[in-house]
Protein backbone atom coordinates (compact mmCIF):
# COMPACT_ATOMS: atom_id res chain seq x y z
CA UNK A 1 0.00 0.00 0.00
CA UNK A 2 2.93 2.13 0.62
CA UNK A 3 3.85 1.88 -2.97
CA UNK A 4 0.49 3.29 -4.06
CA UNK A 5 0.58 6.89 -5.11
CA UNK A 6 -2.28 9.20 -4.68
CA UNK A 7 -3.36 10.36 -8.15
CA UNK A 8 -5.55 13.38 -8.22
CA UNK A 9 -8.47 13.19 -10.77
CA UNK A 10 -8.77 15.64 -13.62
CA UNK A 11 -10.66 18.41 -12.26
CA UNK A 12 -12.69 19.24 -15.36
CA UNK A 13 -13.42 15.62 -16.50
CA UNK A 14 -17.02 15.30 -17.61
CA UNK A 15 -18.24 12.00 -16.32
CA UNK A 16 -21.76 12.46 -17.65
CA UNK A 17 -20.48 12.88 -21.21
CA UNK A 18 -18.27 9.83 -20.79
CA UNK A 19 -21.27 7.73 -19.84
CA UNK A 20 -23.02 8.90 -23.03
CA UNK A 21 -20.03 7.92 -25.22
CA UNK A 22 -18.92 11.44 -25.98
CA UNK A 23 -15.15 11.28 -25.66
CA UNK A 24 -14.50 14.75 -27.05
CA UNK A 25 -16.02 18.00 -26.15
CA UNK A 26 -15.57 21.62 -26.41
CA UNK A 27 -12.82 22.92 -28.60
CA UNK A 28 -11.33 19.48 -29.21
CA UNK A 29 -14.57 18.23 -30.69
CA UNK A 30 -14.92 21.22 -32.92
CA UNK A 31 -11.37 20.77 -34.20
CA UNK A 32 -12.03 17.12 -34.88
CA UNK A 33 -15.26 17.85 -36.81
CA UNK A 34 -13.49 20.53 -38.80
CA UNK A 35 -10.70 18.14 -39.73
CA UNK A 36 -13.22 15.44 -40.63
CA UNK A 37 -15.35 17.75 -42.81
CA UNK A 38 -12.22 18.81 -44.65
CA UNK A 39 -11.79 15.30 -46.02
CA UNK A 40 -15.29 15.20 -47.61
CA UNK A 41 -16.73 16.96 -50.64
CA UNK A 42 -19.49 19.38 -50.01
CA UNK A 43 -22.35 18.58 -52.38
CA UNK A 44 -25.78 19.96 -53.03
CA UNK A 45 -28.93 18.28 -54.29
CA UNK A 46 -29.72 18.63 -58.03
CA UNK A 47 -26.06 19.23 -58.82
CA UNK A 48 -23.89 17.50 -61.42
CA UNK A 49 -20.52 16.29 -60.12
CA UNK A 50 -17.80 13.90 -61.25
CA UNK A 51 -17.41 10.51 -59.63
CA UNK A 52 -15.33 7.36 -59.87
CA UNK A 53 -16.59 3.85 -60.48
CA UNK A 54 -15.39 1.76 -57.51
CA UNK A 55 -17.34 -1.43 -58.23
CA UNK A 56 -19.97 -2.81 -60.57
CA UNK A 57 -22.03 -5.94 -61.17
CA UNK A 58 -24.61 -7.04 -63.70
CA UNK A 59 -27.21 -4.65 -62.35
CA UNK A 60 -25.58 -1.78 -60.56
CA UNK A 61 -22.60 0.54 -60.60
CA UNK A 62 -21.18 1.94 -57.31
CA UNK A 63 -19.80 5.46 -57.71
CA UNK A 64 -17.69 7.42 -55.20
CA UNK A 65 -18.09 11.20 -55.38
CA UNK A 66 -15.96 11.88 -52.25
CA UNK A 67 -19.00 12.05 -50.06
CA UNK A 68 -19.48 10.28 -46.75
CA UNK A 69 -21.37 7.55 -48.59
CA UNK A 70 -21.20 6.08 -52.08
CA UNK A 71 -24.03 6.19 -54.64
CA UNK A 72 -25.56 3.31 -56.59
CA UNK A 73 -26.62 3.77 -60.25
CA UNK A 74 -28.49 1.16 -62.43
CA UNK A 75 -26.15 -0.35 -65.04
CA UNK A 76 -28.65 0.27 -67.88
CA UNK A 77 -27.90 4.00 -67.60
CA UNK A 78 -24.47 3.13 -69.01
CA UNK A 79 -25.68 0.94 -71.88
CA UNK A 80 -24.32 3.42 -74.39
CA UNK A 81 -20.89 2.62 -72.95
CA UNK A 82 -20.48 -1.17 -72.78
CA UNK A 83 -16.75 -0.71 -72.07
CA UNK A 84 -17.36 0.87 -68.65
CA UNK A 85 -14.93 -0.44 -65.97
CA UNK A 86 -13.85 0.19 -62.40
CA UNK A 87 -11.77 3.35 -62.12
CA UNK A 88 -13.61 5.22 -64.92
CA UNK A 89 -14.66 8.75 -64.20
CA UNK A 90 -18.34 9.43 -64.77
CA UNK A 91 -20.58 12.39 -64.26
CA UNK A 92 -23.51 12.00 -61.93
CA UNK A 93 -26.53 14.00 -60.90
CA UNK A 94 -27.24 14.21 -57.14
CA UNK A 95 -30.89 13.55 -56.68
CA UNK A 96 -30.75 13.20 -52.90
CA UNK A 97 -27.80 13.31 -50.48
CA UNK A 98 -29.52 11.03 -48.07
CA UNK A 99 -32.80 9.15 -48.41
CA UNK A 100 -34.73 7.55 -45.57
CA UNK A 101 -32.13 4.80 -45.40
CA UNK A 102 -29.27 7.28 -45.37
CA UNK A 103 -28.36 6.32 -48.95
CA UNK A 104 -26.86 8.78 -51.45
CA UNK A 105 -29.11 8.78 -54.59
CA UNK A 106 -27.28 9.44 -57.90
CA UNK A 107 -28.26 9.40 -61.60
CA UNK A 108 -25.89 9.21 -64.51
CA UNK A 109 -28.69 9.58 -67.08
CA UNK A 110 -29.82 12.91 -65.64
CA UNK A 111 -26.26 14.16 -65.44
CA UNK A 112 -25.80 13.46 -69.13
CA UNK A 113 -29.14 15.07 -69.95
CA UNK A 114 -28.24 18.20 -67.93
CA UNK A 115 -25.08 18.74 -69.92
CA UNK A 116 -26.20 17.05 -73.15
CA UNK A 117 -27.16 20.06 -75.22
CA UNK A 118 -23.90 21.88 -74.47
CA UNK A 119 -21.91 18.73 -75.18
CA UNK A 120 -23.72 18.03 -78.46
CA UNK A 121 -23.08 21.56 -79.69
CA UNK A 122 -19.44 21.31 -78.63
CA UNK A 123 -19.12 17.99 -80.46
CA UNK A 124 -20.44 19.57 -83.67
CA UNK A 125 -18.16 22.58 -83.34
CA UNK A 126 -15.04 20.54 -82.55
CA UNK A 127 -15.89 17.67 -84.96
CA UNK A 128 -15.57 15.39 -81.97
CA UNK A 129 -16.13 11.65 -82.22
CA UNK A 130 -18.77 10.59 -79.70
CA UNK A 131 -20.42 7.35 -78.69
CA UNK A 132 -24.10 6.61 -79.03
CA UNK A 133 -26.48 3.74 -78.39
CA UNK A 134 -28.83 2.74 -81.22
CA UNK A 135 -32.22 2.41 -79.57
CA UNK A 136 -34.59 1.49 -82.40
CA UNK A 137 -35.51 1.80 -86.04
CA UNK A 138 -37.54 4.63 -87.46
CA UNK A 139 -38.66 5.75 -90.91
CA UNK A 140 -35.57 6.33 -93.01
CA UNK A 141 -33.02 5.47 -90.36
CA UNK A 142 -32.36 4.88 -86.65
CA UNK A 143 -32.83 6.62 -83.28
CA UNK A 144 -29.55 7.00 -81.36
CA UNK A 145 -29.07 7.89 -77.69
CA UNK A 146 -26.32 10.56 -77.58
CA UNK A 147 -25.65 12.17 -74.17
CA UNK A 148 -29.21 11.23 -73.26
CA UNK A 149 -30.60 13.04 -76.31
CA UNK A 150 -32.45 11.11 -79.03
CA UNK A 151 -30.58 11.85 -82.25
CA UNK A 152 -31.47 10.75 -85.78
CA UNK A 153 -29.13 8.53 -87.80
CA UNK A 154 -30.22 8.50 -91.50
CA UNK A 155 -29.99 5.12 -93.23
CA UNK A 156 -27.59 6.58 -95.76
CA UNK A 157 -25.23 7.64 -92.95
CA UNK A 158 -24.84 4.25 -91.29
CA UNK A 159 -22.15 3.00 -93.65
CA UNK A 160 -20.47 3.76 -96.96
CA UNK A 161 -22.15 0.75 -98.53
CA UNK A 162 -25.92 0.36 -98.85
CA UNK A 163 -27.55 -1.22 -95.79
CA UNK A 164 -30.10 -3.95 -96.51
CA UNK A 165 -30.92 -4.98 -92.92
CA UNK A 166 -31.26 -2.12 -90.44
CA UNK A 167 -32.35 -4.37 -87.56
CA UNK A 168 -28.86 -5.80 -87.03
CA UNK A 169 -27.73 -2.39 -85.72
CA UNK A 170 -30.42 -2.05 -83.04
CA UNK A 171 -28.91 -2.37 -79.54
CA UNK A 172 -25.38 -1.63 -80.72
CA UNK A 173 -23.06 1.10 -79.43
CA UNK A 174 -21.18 2.88 -82.20
CA UNK A 175 -19.07 5.95 -82.73
CA UNK A 176 -20.63 8.94 -84.45
CA UNK A 177 -20.05 12.44 -85.61
CA UNK A 178 -22.63 15.18 -85.09
CA UNK A 179 -23.34 16.53 -88.58
CA UNK A 180 -26.35 18.79 -88.06
CA UNK A 181 -28.25 20.48 -85.21
CA UNK A 182 -31.55 22.32 -85.47
CA UNK A 183 -31.40 24.72 -82.54
CA UNK A 184 -35.03 25.71 -82.81
CA UNK A 185 -36.49 22.19 -82.72
CA UNK A 186 -33.60 20.65 -80.74
CA UNK A 187 -33.04 18.07 -83.50
CA UNK A 188 -29.67 16.35 -83.78
CA UNK A 189 -28.45 14.40 -86.82
CA UNK A 190 -25.46 12.07 -86.45
CA UNK A 191 -23.42 10.04 -88.91
CA UNK A 192 -21.27 6.95 -88.65
CA UNK A 193 -20.42 7.06 -92.34
CA UNK A 194 -18.60 10.38 -91.88
CA UNK A 195 -16.10 8.70 -89.55
CA UNK A 196 -15.00 6.10 -92.07
CA UNK A 197 -15.17 8.26 -95.19
CA UNK A 198 -11.96 10.11 -94.33
CA UNK A 199 -10.16 6.83 -93.76
CA UNK A 200 -11.65 5.35 -96.93
CA UNK A 201 -10.69 8.41 -98.92
CA UNK A 202 -7.10 7.82 -97.97
CA UNK A 203 -7.40 4.13 -98.86
CA UNK A 204 -9.08 5.11 -102.10
CA UNK A 205 -6.18 7.36 -103.08
CA UNK A 206 -3.72 4.58 -102.37
CA UNK A 207 -5.73 2.04 -104.40
CA UNK A 208 -6.35 4.41 -107.32
CA UNK A 209 -2.65 5.28 -107.42
CA UNK A 210 -1.77 1.63 -107.94
CA UNK A 211 -4.46 0.79 -110.53
CA UNK A 212 -3.26 -0.72 -113.80
CA UNK A 213 -5.09 -2.27 -116.73
CA UNK A 214 -4.99 -6.03 -116.49
CA UNK A 215 -4.50 -5.95 -112.72
CA UNK A 216 -6.48 -8.59 -110.80
CA UNK A 217 -8.07 -7.46 -107.52
CA UNK A 218 -10.40 -8.97 -104.97
CA UNK A 219 -13.68 -7.16 -104.49
CA UNK A 220 -17.08 -7.54 -102.90
CA UNK A 221 -20.41 -7.36 -104.75
CA UNK A 222 -21.91 -4.09 -103.53
CA UNK A 223 -24.92 -3.64 -105.77
CA UNK A 224 -26.61 -5.49 -108.64
CA UNK A 225 -28.43 -3.63 -111.42
CA UNK A 226 -30.05 -4.68 -114.68
CA UNK A 227 -27.00 -3.55 -116.65
CA UNK A 228 -24.19 -4.80 -114.42
CA UNK A 229 -22.64 -5.34 -111.00
CA UNK A 230 -20.88 -2.76 -108.78
CA UNK A 231 -17.83 -4.11 -106.98
CA UNK A 232 -16.28 -2.57 -103.85
CA UNK A 233 -12.51 -2.79 -104.26
CA UNK A 234 -11.85 -1.45 -100.76
CA UNK A 235 -13.22 2.08 -100.89
CA UNK A 236 -13.18 2.27 -104.69
CA UNK A 237 -16.12 1.09 -106.76
CA UNK A 238 -15.88 -0.53 -110.17
CA UNK A 239 -18.53 -1.80 -112.58
CA UNK A 240 -18.67 -5.20 -114.26
CA UNK A 241 -20.91 -4.67 -117.27
CA UNK A 242 -23.42 -7.47 -117.87
CA UNK A 243 -21.53 -8.49 -121.03
CA UNK A 244 -18.32 -8.96 -119.03
CA UNK A 245 -19.81 -11.27 -116.41
CA UNK A 246 -19.70 -14.42 -118.50
CA UNK A 247 -18.65 -15.62 -121.94
CA UNK A 248 -22.22 -16.88 -122.27
CA UNK A 249 -25.26 -14.65 -122.53
CA UNK A 250 -26.57 -13.31 -119.19
CA UNK A 251 -30.11 -11.95 -119.14
CA UNK A 252 -30.02 -10.95 -115.45
CA UNK A 253 -26.79 -10.29 -113.48
CA UNK A 254 -28.41 -11.92 -110.44
CA UNK A 255 -28.00 -15.23 -112.27
CA UNK A 256 -24.21 -14.83 -112.14
CA UNK A 257 -23.42 -13.20 -108.77
CA UNK A 258 -24.88 -12.57 -105.30
CA UNK A 259 -24.75 -9.59 -102.96
CA UNK A 260 -21.72 -9.51 -100.63
CA UNK A 261 -20.03 -12.23 -102.71
CA UNK A 262 -16.25 -11.91 -102.89
CA UNK A 263 -14.84 -12.10 -106.42
CA UNK A 264 -11.55 -11.79 -108.23
CA UNK A 265 -11.93 -9.24 -111.03
CA UNK A 266 -9.63 -7.81 -113.66
CA UNK A 267 -9.33 -4.10 -114.47
CA UNK A 268 -10.30 -3.55 -118.10
CA UNK A 269 -10.22 0.23 -118.29
CA UNK A 270 -10.64 3.48 -116.32
CA UNK A 271 -10.92 7.19 -117.05
CA UNK A 272 -8.14 9.74 -116.51
CA UNK A 273 -9.27 10.51 -112.97
CA UNK A 274 -9.87 6.81 -112.34
CA UNK A 275 -13.36 7.55 -111.09
CA UNK A 276 -15.01 5.19 -113.56
CA UNK A 277 -13.40 1.78 -113.42
CA UNK A 278 -14.49 -0.96 -115.84
CA UNK A 279 -13.99 -4.46 -114.48
CA UNK A 280 -14.26 -7.90 -116.03
CA UNK A 281 -15.05 -11.31 -114.59
CA UNK A 282 -15.19 -13.53 -117.67
CA UNK A 283 -11.71 -12.40 -118.74
CA UNK A 284 -10.23 -14.47 -115.90
CA UNK A 285 -11.30 -17.68 -117.66
CA UNK A 286 -10.24 -18.92 -121.13
CA UNK A 287 -12.54 -18.08 -124.04
CA UNK A 288 -14.90 -21.02 -124.66
CA UNK A 289 -14.07 -20.97 -128.37
CA UNK A 290 -10.46 -21.79 -127.47
CA UNK A 291 -11.69 -24.78 -125.50
CA UNK A 292 -14.09 -25.95 -128.23
CA UNK A 293 -13.42 -29.52 -129.21
CA UNK A 294 -11.25 -29.86 -132.29
CA UNK A 295 -13.36 -32.83 -133.33
CA UNK A 296 -16.36 -30.64 -134.22
CA UNK A 297 -16.46 -30.09 -137.98
CA UNK A 298 -18.87 -29.11 -140.77
CA UNK A 299 -21.61 -31.68 -141.16
CA UNK A 300 -21.61 -32.74 -137.49
CA UNK A 301 -24.76 -32.69 -135.41
CA UNK A 302 -24.72 -30.51 -132.29
CA UNK A 303 -27.23 -29.79 -129.54
CA UNK A 304 -27.83 -26.41 -127.94
CA UNK A 305 -30.25 -23.98 -126.37
CA UNK A 306 -31.96 -21.05 -128.10
CA UNK A 307 -30.67 -17.90 -126.36
CA UNK A 308 -31.71 -15.10 -128.75
CA UNK A 309 -34.45 -14.86 -131.38
CA UNK A 310 -34.66 -12.52 -134.35
CA UNK A 311 -36.89 -12.47 -137.44
CA UNK A 312 -33.94 -13.57 -139.56
CA UNK A 313 -32.85 -16.46 -137.34
CA UNK A 314 -31.99 -17.88 -133.93
CA UNK A 315 -28.74 -17.96 -131.95
CA UNK A 316 -28.02 -21.35 -130.42
CA UNK A 317 -25.61 -21.72 -127.50
CA UNK A 318 -23.92 -25.11 -127.86
CA UNK A 319 -21.53 -24.32 -124.97
CA UNK A 320 -21.20 -21.33 -122.62
CA UNK A 321 -19.96 -18.53 -124.87
CA UNK A 322 -20.07 -20.60 -128.08
CA UNK A 323 -23.03 -19.71 -130.29
CA UNK A 324 -24.14 -20.56 -133.79
CA UNK A 325 -26.76 -18.88 -135.98
CA UNK A 326 -29.57 -20.82 -137.62
CA UNK A 327 -30.76 -18.55 -140.41
CA UNK A 328 -34.48 -18.77 -141.09
CA UNK A 329 -33.71 -20.10 -144.58
CA UNK A 330 -32.00 -23.09 -142.93
CA UNK A 331 -35.00 -23.93 -140.76
CA UNK A 332 -37.21 -25.37 -143.50
CA UNK A 333 -36.97 -26.62 -147.08
CA UNK A 334 -39.90 -24.30 -147.79
CA UNK A 335 -39.13 -21.20 -149.83
CA UNK A 336 -41.90 -19.12 -148.27
CA UNK A 337 -40.82 -16.00 -146.43
CA UNK A 338 -41.39 -16.81 -142.77
CA UNK A 339 -40.18 -15.58 -139.39
CA UNK A 340 -37.83 -17.65 -137.24
CA UNK A 341 -40.40 -17.40 -134.41
CA UNK A 342 -42.61 -19.77 -136.43
CA UNK A 343 -40.11 -22.56 -135.77
CA UNK A 344 -38.68 -22.06 -132.26
CA UNK A 345 -38.52 -19.81 -129.20
CA UNK A 346 -35.98 -18.78 -126.54
CA UNK A 347 -35.21 -21.64 -124.18
CA UNK A 348 -35.90 -24.44 -126.67
CA UNK A 349 -33.39 -27.28 -126.80
CA UNK A 350 -32.61 -28.00 -130.46
CA UNK A 351 -30.43 -30.28 -132.54
CA UNK A 352 -28.74 -28.82 -135.60
CA UNK A 353 -26.15 -29.54 -138.27
CA UNK A 354 -22.93 -27.49 -138.52
CA UNK A 355 -22.95 -25.74 -141.92
CA UNK A 356 -19.92 -23.45 -141.55
CA UNK A 357 -17.26 -23.15 -138.85
CA UNK A 358 -14.67 -20.37 -138.53
CA UNK A 359 -12.62 -20.79 -135.35
CA UNK A 360 -10.52 -17.67 -135.97
CA UNK A 361 -13.55 -15.43 -136.40
CA UNK A 362 -15.40 -17.46 -133.76
CA UNK A 363 -18.44 -17.84 -135.99
CA UNK A 364 -20.61 -20.82 -136.74
CA UNK A 365 -23.72 -21.29 -138.86
CA UNK A 366 -26.17 -24.10 -138.24
CA UNK A 367 -29.18 -25.63 -139.96
CA UNK A 368 -32.08 -27.82 -138.88
CA UNK A 369 -33.70 -28.53 -142.24
CA UNK A 370 -30.66 -30.68 -143.06
CA UNK A 371 -31.90 -33.18 -140.46
CA UNK A 372 -34.68 -34.03 -142.95
CA UNK A 373 -34.29 -35.23 -146.55
CA UNK A 374 -34.72 -32.61 -149.25
CA UNK A 375 -38.12 -33.49 -150.76
CA UNK A 376 -36.93 -32.38 -154.22
CA UNK A 377 -34.35 -35.15 -154.37
CA UNK A 378 -37.14 -37.68 -155.00
CA UNK A 379 -39.75 -35.34 -156.44
CA UNK A 380 -40.46 -37.44 -159.58
CA UNK A 381 -41.14 -40.54 -157.50
CA UNK A 382 -43.31 -38.84 -154.89
CA UNK A 383 -45.15 -36.35 -157.12
CA UNK A 384 -45.11 -37.70 -160.70
CA UNK A 385 -46.86 -35.88 -163.53
CA UNK A 386 -50.56 -36.75 -163.46
CA UNK A 387 -50.64 -37.57 -159.72
CA UNK A 388 -53.34 -35.97 -157.60
CA UNK A 389 -52.75 -34.31 -154.20
CA UNK A 390 -54.27 -31.96 -151.61
CA UNK A 391 -52.44 -28.63 -151.30
CA UNK A 392 -52.68 -25.58 -149.05
CA UNK A 393 -53.26 -22.16 -150.62
CA UNK A 394 -50.32 -19.92 -149.62
CA UNK A 395 -50.55 -16.81 -151.80
CA UNK A 396 -52.23 -15.17 -154.79
CA UNK A 397 -50.94 -13.37 -157.84
CA UNK A 398 -52.91 -11.91 -160.73
CA UNK A 399 -51.98 -14.91 -162.84
CA UNK A 400 -52.49 -17.77 -160.40
CA UNK A 401 -52.42 -19.42 -157.00
CA UNK A 402 -49.29 -20.49 -155.10
CA UNK A 403 -49.86 -23.63 -153.05
CA UNK A 404 -47.78 -25.91 -150.83
CA UNK A 405 -48.27 -29.66 -151.07
CA UNK A 406 -45.85 -30.31 -148.19
CA UNK A 407 -43.14 -28.29 -146.45
CA UNK A 408 -40.66 -27.39 -149.18
CA UNK A 409 -42.78 -28.52 -152.11
CA UNK A 410 -44.51 -25.56 -153.76
CA UNK A 411 -46.52 -25.27 -156.92
CA UNK A 412 -48.44 -22.80 -159.06
CA UNK A 413 -51.97 -23.22 -160.36
CA UNK A 414 -52.32 -20.90 -163.34
CA UNK A 415 -55.56 -18.92 -163.30
CA UNK A 416 -56.58 -20.64 -166.55
CA UNK A 417 -56.28 -24.03 -164.85
CA UNK A 418 -58.70 -23.27 -162.03
CA UNK A 419 -62.00 -23.81 -163.86
CA UNK A 420 -63.23 -25.13 -167.21
CA UNK A 421 -66.19 -22.82 -167.35
CA UNK A 422 -65.77 -19.71 -165.18
CA UNK A 423 -64.01 -16.64 -166.50
CA UNK A 424 -61.89 -15.85 -163.40
CA UNK A 425 -60.33 -12.40 -163.24
CA UNK A 426 -58.49 -12.96 -159.94
CA UNK A 427 -57.85 -16.18 -157.95
CA UNK A 428 -59.52 -14.69 -154.85
CA UNK A 429 -62.84 -15.16 -156.68
CA UNK A 430 -62.25 -18.91 -156.70
CA UNK A 431 -60.48 -19.82 -153.42
CA UNK A 432 -59.05 -18.34 -150.20
CA UNK A 433 -55.59 -18.25 -148.59
CA UNK A 434 -55.20 -21.02 -146.02
CA UNK A 435 -57.80 -23.34 -147.54
CA UNK A 436 -57.08 -26.76 -149.02
CA UNK A 437 -57.47 -27.32 -152.74
CA UNK A 438 -57.14 -30.52 -154.79
CA UNK A 439 -54.53 -30.39 -157.52
CA UNK A 440 -53.01 -32.49 -160.29
CA UNK A 441 -49.33 -32.31 -161.22
CA UNK A 442 -48.99 -31.00 -164.77
CA UNK A 443 -45.26 -30.34 -164.99
CA UNK A 444 -42.12 -30.62 -162.77
CA UNK A 445 -39.46 -27.87 -162.75
CA UNK A 446 -36.77 -29.48 -160.56
CA UNK A 447 -34.17 -26.79 -161.24
CA UNK A 448 -36.38 -23.99 -159.93
CA UNK A 449 -38.03 -26.29 -157.36
CA UNK A 450 -41.56 -25.61 -158.57
CA UNK A 451 -44.48 -27.67 -159.81
CA UNK A 452 -47.05 -26.62 -162.39
CA UNK A 453 -50.41 -27.71 -161.05
CA UNK A 454 -53.98 -27.75 -162.25
CA UNK A 455 -57.30 -27.91 -160.49
CA UNK A 456 -59.77 -28.15 -163.35
CA UNK A 457 -57.93 -31.21 -164.70
CA UNK A 458 -59.45 -33.23 -161.87
CA UNK A 459 -62.76 -33.03 -163.79
CA UNK A 460 -63.59 -33.94 -167.39
CA UNK A 461 -63.54 -31.10 -169.88
CA UNK A 462 -67.23 -30.07 -170.15
CA UNK A 463 -66.49 -28.26 -173.39
CA UNK A 464 -66.54 -31.64 -175.11
CA UNK A 465 -70.21 -31.80 -174.14
CA UNK A 466 -70.86 -28.10 -174.67
CA UNK A 467 -69.71 -28.53 -178.29
CA UNK A 468 -72.76 -30.69 -178.96
CA UNK A 469 -75.19 -28.47 -177.02
CA UNK A 470 -74.19 -24.97 -178.07
CA UNK A 471 -74.02 -25.56 -181.80
CA UNK A 472 -73.89 -22.59 -184.16
CA UNK A 473 -77.42 -21.45 -184.85
CA UNK A 474 -78.92 -23.01 -181.73
CA UNK A 475 -81.02 -20.75 -179.51
CA UNK A 476 -80.74 -20.74 -175.67
CA UNK A 477 -82.19 -18.70 -172.86
CA UNK A 478 -79.59 -16.51 -171.11
CA UNK A 479 -79.28 -13.73 -168.54
CA UNK A 480 -77.13 -10.63 -168.89
CA UNK A 481 -74.79 -10.68 -165.84
CA UNK A 482 -72.27 -8.01 -166.82
CA UNK A 483 -72.39 -5.03 -169.17
CA UNK A 484 -69.15 -3.77 -170.70
CA UNK A 485 -68.21 -1.15 -173.29
CA UNK A 486 -67.59 -3.82 -175.89
CA UNK A 487 -70.68 -5.85 -175.07
CA UNK A 488 -72.23 -7.99 -172.37
CA UNK A 489 -71.51 -11.28 -170.60
CA UNK A 490 -74.45 -13.70 -170.73
CA UNK A 491 -74.95 -16.58 -168.30
CA UNK A 492 -76.10 -19.69 -170.16
CA UNK A 493 -77.28 -23.11 -168.95
CA UNK A 494 -74.69 -25.54 -167.42
CA UNK A 495 -72.72 -22.63 -165.90
CA UNK A 496 -71.36 -21.52 -169.25
CA UNK A 497 -70.85 -17.88 -170.15
CA UNK A 498 -71.19 -16.28 -173.57
CA UNK A 499 -70.53 -12.87 -174.99
CA UNK A 500 -72.61 -10.55 -177.21
CA UNK A 501 -71.52 -7.29 -178.81
CA UNK A 502 -73.78 -4.21 -178.50
CA UNK A 503 -75.28 -4.60 -181.99
CA UNK A 504 -76.38 -8.13 -181.07
CA UNK A 505 -78.12 -6.84 -177.93
CA UNK A 506 -80.69 -4.75 -179.84
CA UNK A 507 -84.20 -5.99 -179.21
CA UNK A 508 -86.96 -6.16 -181.83
CA UNK A 509 -88.45 -2.86 -180.67
CA UNK A 510 -85.06 -1.19 -181.17
CA UNK A 511 -84.21 -0.84 -177.51
CA UNK A 512 -80.96 -2.11 -175.97
CA UNK A 513 -80.97 -5.16 -173.68
CA UNK A 514 -80.16 -4.27 -170.07
CA UNK A 515 -78.40 -5.81 -167.05
CA UNK A 516 -80.15 -8.87 -165.48
CA UNK A 517 -82.53 -9.11 -168.44
CA UNK A 518 -83.43 -12.65 -169.46
CA UNK A 519 -83.64 -13.17 -173.24
CA UNK A 520 -83.13 -15.78 -175.92
CA UNK A 521 -79.78 -15.81 -177.67
CA UNK A 522 -78.61 -17.52 -180.84
CA UNK A 523 -75.10 -19.05 -180.95
CA UNK A 524 -73.26 -17.39 -183.82
CA UNK A 525 -69.75 -18.69 -182.93
CA UNK A 526 -68.41 -21.59 -180.77
CA UNK A 527 -64.63 -21.98 -180.13
CA UNK A 528 -63.81 -25.02 -177.98
CA UNK A 529 -60.08 -24.33 -177.63
CA UNK A 530 -60.57 -20.70 -176.66
CA UNK A 531 -63.67 -21.61 -174.60
CA UNK A 532 -65.53 -18.81 -176.34
CA UNK A 533 -69.21 -18.61 -177.25
CA UNK A 534 -70.44 -15.58 -179.23
CA UNK A 535 -74.19 -14.90 -178.96
CA UNK A 536 -76.78 -12.66 -180.58
CA UNK A 537 -80.29 -11.78 -179.56
CA UNK A 538 -81.10 -9.54 -182.52
CA UNK A 539 -80.10 -12.29 -184.99
CA UNK A 540 -83.16 -14.33 -183.91
CA UNK A 541 -85.84 -11.93 -185.19
CA UNK A 542 -83.61 -10.76 -188.03
CA UNK A 543 -83.27 -14.33 -189.32
CA UNK A 544 -87.00 -14.90 -188.95
CA UNK A 545 -87.75 -11.72 -190.89
CA UNK A 546 -85.36 -12.76 -193.63
CA UNK A 547 -86.88 -16.20 -193.75
CA UNK A 548 -90.36 -14.70 -194.07
CA UNK A 549 -89.20 -12.36 -196.74
CA UNK A 550 -87.69 -15.20 -198.72
CA UNK A 551 -90.84 -17.23 -198.24
CA UNK A 552 -93.05 -14.43 -199.53
CA UNK A 553 -90.89 -13.94 -202.61
CA UNK A 554 -90.98 -17.61 -203.29
CA UNK A 555 -94.72 -17.67 -202.81
CA UNK A 556 -95.27 -14.84 -205.28
CA UNK A 557 -93.26 -16.67 -207.92
CA UNK A 558 -94.92 -19.92 -207.40
CA UNK A 559 -98.42 -18.81 -206.54
CA UNK A 560 -99.83 -21.86 -208.26
CA UNK A 561 -97.45 -24.24 -206.65
CA UNK A 562 -99.10 -26.87 -204.52
CA UNK A 563 -99.16 -26.35 -200.76
CA UNK A 564 -97.23 -29.55 -200.54
CA UNK A 565 -94.17 -27.85 -202.03
CA UNK A 566 -94.61 -24.90 -199.60
CA UNK A 567 -94.75 -27.27 -196.71
CA UNK A 568 -91.62 -28.94 -197.98
CA UNK A 569 -89.84 -25.59 -198.14
CA UNK A 570 -90.82 -24.79 -194.59
CA UNK A 571 -89.67 -28.24 -193.55
CA UNK A 572 -86.28 -27.64 -195.14
CA UNK A 573 -85.94 -24.36 -193.34
CA UNK A 574 -86.77 -26.00 -190.02
CA UNK A 575 -84.13 -28.60 -190.59
CA UNK A 576 -81.43 -25.98 -190.21
CA UNK A 577 -82.78 -24.57 -186.92
CA UNK A 578 -83.37 -25.80 -183.43
CA UNK A 579 -86.71 -26.34 -181.77
CA UNK A 580 -86.39 -22.88 -180.28
CA UNK A 581 -86.02 -21.42 -183.83
CA UNK A 582 -89.13 -23.25 -185.05
CA UNK A 583 -91.19 -21.98 -182.17
CA UNK A 584 -89.95 -18.46 -182.73
CA UNK A 585 -90.64 -18.66 -186.49
CA UNK A 586 -94.12 -20.05 -185.94
CA UNK A 587 -94.95 -17.30 -183.50
CA UNK A 588 -93.53 -14.66 -185.80
CA UNK A 589 -95.39 -16.09 -188.80
CA UNK A 590 -98.67 -16.07 -186.95
CA UNK A 591 -98.07 -12.45 -185.96
CA UNK A 592 -97.34 -11.47 -189.57
CA UNK A 593 -100.49 -13.19 -190.82
CA UNK A 594 -102.59 -11.36 -188.23
CA UNK A 595 -101.10 -8.08 -189.32
CA UNK A 596 -102.08 -8.86 -192.94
Amino acid sequence: MENLKNIAPVEDFNWDAYEKGETFEGAARQDLEKAYDGTLNKVNDREVVDGTVISMNKREVVVNIGYKSDGIIPLNEFRYNPELKVGDNVEVYIENQEDKKGQLILSHKKARAARSWDRVNAALENEEIIKGFIKCRTKGGMIVDVFGIEAFLPGSQIDVKPIRDYDVFVGKTMEFKVVKINQEFKNVVVSHKALIEAELEQQKKEIIGKLEKGQVLEGTVKNITSYGVFIDLGGVDGLIHITDLSWGRVSDPKEAVELDQKLNVVILDFDDEKKRIALGLKQLTPHPWDALSEEIKVGDKVKGKVVVMADYGAFIEIAAGVEGLIHVSEMSWSQHLRSAQDFMKVGDEVEAVVLTLDREERKMSLGIKQLKQDPWESIEEKYPVGSKHAAKVRNFTNFGVFVEIEEGVDGLIHISDLSWTKKIKHPSEFTQIGTTIDVQVLEIDKENRRLSLGHKQLEENPWDVFETVFTVGSIHEGTIIEVLDKGAVISLPYGVEGFATPKHLVKEDGSQAQMDEKLEFKVIEFNKDAKRIILSHSRIFEDVAKAEERAEKKASKKAAAPKKEEAAAIQNQAASTTLGDIDALAALKEQLENNK
